[in-house]
């Protein structure tokens, strides 16, 4: 005689706690949670490892994936470009590769099926193309920035002094700092003057002079016609 089957216990889901903030209600605290981006993609990040992974150990809610997501979200607002530089060397791989597949299966239909050679060629040139643009960005994060700010001062007499500072930036959090920037204020260099018209004359035009010639009234002031 065989034994009747049991059902298999699912473990319990573990339901999300929020915190909630001064002089919020429960809904209110509940469509601040949804508006922002981490407990949306803790959805989508537990989705996705799921049906990717299959059951992961200790089985993370996905409230876990968003504080995660969180965690990194803050130390990339603090200058941390960690995450930055390993997603974007991840995705020109992952980009690389996609190109490499492609166009050997562009090559491989190239006699006998060149409309799927063409296809499947045109897929891997976008590949390509974003892989290229995934480490220019990476490039462009970590390159030190140049500033040319050019200062211009008008002396007595109509001579203009115009001096030009070059400042070098650092990548990632140096680029936000604003400190020992230039300000329009500051003393002029050493480049030559730029001679004006009468060096001992106005360098600039002073209005104030005789107004203009009254016009003449269109009307005219002949004889009206009958």
């Amino acid at each position: 005689m065989t034994k009747p089957k049991t059902a298999k216990k699912t473990p319990a889901r573990r339901v999300t706690t929020v915190e909630a903030e001064k002089g919020e209600t429960e809904p209110d605290t509940m469509a601040r949670v949804v508006v922002a981006p981490f407990m949306r993609h803790g959805f989508l990040g537990q989705a996705v490892a799921t049906k990717a992974f299959g059951e992961l150990p200790g089985e993370p809610n996905f409230d876990d994936f968003a504080k995660a997501i969180k965690t990194r979200a803050k130390a990339a607002a603090e200058g941390d470009l960690t995450l930055a530089t390993e997603m974007l060397v991840a995705q020109a791989l992952s980009l690389d590769a996609m190109f490499v597949e492609l166009a050997r299966r562009s090559a491989m239909n190239f006699g006998d099926y060149p409309l799927a050679a063409e296809r499947y060629a045109r897929l891997s040139f976008k590949a390509q193309s974003n892989s290229r643009a995934a480490l220019e960005a990476l490039a462009k994060l970590h390159q030190p920035r140049e500033q040319t700010v050019r200062h211009v001062h008008v002396n007595e007499g109509g001579q203009a002094v115009i001096a030009d500072n070059i400042h070098h930036h650092g990548g990632g959090r140096e680029n936000a700092k604003s400190n020992g920037q230039p300000h329009a204020t500051g003393a002029a260099g050493t480049s030559p003057t730029l001679p004006s018209q009468d060096a001992d004359g106005q360098g600039v035009p002073i209005p104030g002079s005789e107004g203009q010639p009254a016009m003449q009234d269109a009307r005219g002031q002949g004889q009206r016609r009958t």
